[in-house]
C-alpha cells in the first residue's frame, strides 16, 4: 500500500537558465515539508506549490483529469482563495430536512462582488418566489440595472411600476400602448405635444423638452 511521505517541493528558478535566479528565487516558492498521498486514480497534497511556482496550496485535491480540482491556496497573488473546477457538471444539492422558510444554501460576500457568469449559455433562477433587493446607505447606491444589447421582456398576470419620486419611459425609436378593454390616464396637469416644436414652440411649450430629449438620446 502507498503511504504518505515528505518531500522536498520547489520551483524555484534553475540557476543554469538565462534568467536572473536569484530575483526569480524572491517570489518563487519553495518548502521541504509537502505530504502527497494517491495513486493512478487521484491525490491529495498538502503544501504543493503550483505548477507557475507562484502560490503554495494549503490543501488540493486532484482528480485524474488535471481540470477536476480542488484547491485551498495560501499565499502569492490567490492567498486564501478557495478554487474548485469541474470539467463536467458542478452539482450542488442540500435541504432535505428543511421546512420551506428555511435557508438552505447560503452565500455571502462580506466585501467584493458576486458575479454569476454563463459565458455559453443562460443564467436561470428558478422559485416559488423570487425577490431582488438592492440596500444602499444613501441615494447613490441601492440601484438595480438590467441592461440588454437587444430586448427586455416581462410577463405577468399583474404588473405594477411604482416610482415613489418619478418614472421615466423612453426610447429613440416607435412606442406604442395598448389595452384591449379600459386604459385610464390621470394626472393634475397632462401635456402633449408633438415632434412639430422642434420648429415652432407650441402653446404648451414643448421645444425645451424636445431639445433634452434629443440631447440625452
Amino acid at each position: 500500500m502507498a503511504t504518505p511521505q515528505n518531500i522536498e517541493n520547489t520551483r524555484v528558478t534553475n540557476p543554469s537558465s538565462s534568467y536572473d535566479s536569484a530575483a526569480a528565487s524572491d517570489t518563487s516558492k519553495k518548502n521541504y515539508t509537502a505530504i502527497t498521498y494517491g495513486n493512478d486514480h487521484g491525490g491529495i497534497s498538502f503544501g504543493s506549490i503550483h505548477k507557475q511556482g507562484d502560490v503554495t496550496c494549503d490543501v488540493m485535491l486532484q482528480a485524474t483529469d488535471g481540470r477536476h480540482q480542488f484547491s485551498m491556496d495560501k499565499d502569492g497573488p490567490r492567498k486564501g482563495w478557495t478554487t474548485a473546477t469541474a470539467p463536467g457538471t458542478f452539482q450542488i444539492q442540500c435541504g432535505h430536512d428543511l421546512v420551506a422558510d428555511k435557508n438552505a444554501f447560503f452565500v455571502e460576500a462580506l466585501n467584493g462582488d458576486l458575479i454569476l457568469k454563463a459565458t455559453n449559455g443562460r443564467v436561470r433562477i428558478e422559485g416559488l418566489n423570487i425577490d431582488l433587493i438592492a440596500k444602499g446607505p444613501d441615494n447613490t447606491q441601492g440601484n438595480i440595472v438590467l441592461q440588454a444589447n437587444e430586448a427586455i421582456q416581462l410577463e405577468g398576470k399583474n404588473i405594477t411600476i411604482n416610482g415613489s419620486s418619478s418614472y421615466k419611459l423612453l426610447t429613440t425609436g416607435q412606442a406604442e400602448i395598448t389595452a384591449n378593454s379600459t386604459m385610464r390616464l390621470y394626472s393634475s396637469m397632462i401635456q402633449g405635444v408633438t415632434d412639430a416644436v422642434a420648429n415652432k414652440d407650441s402653446k404648451l411649450g414643448g421645444a425645451k423638452d424636445h431639445q433634452r430629449k434629443k440631447t440625452k438620446f
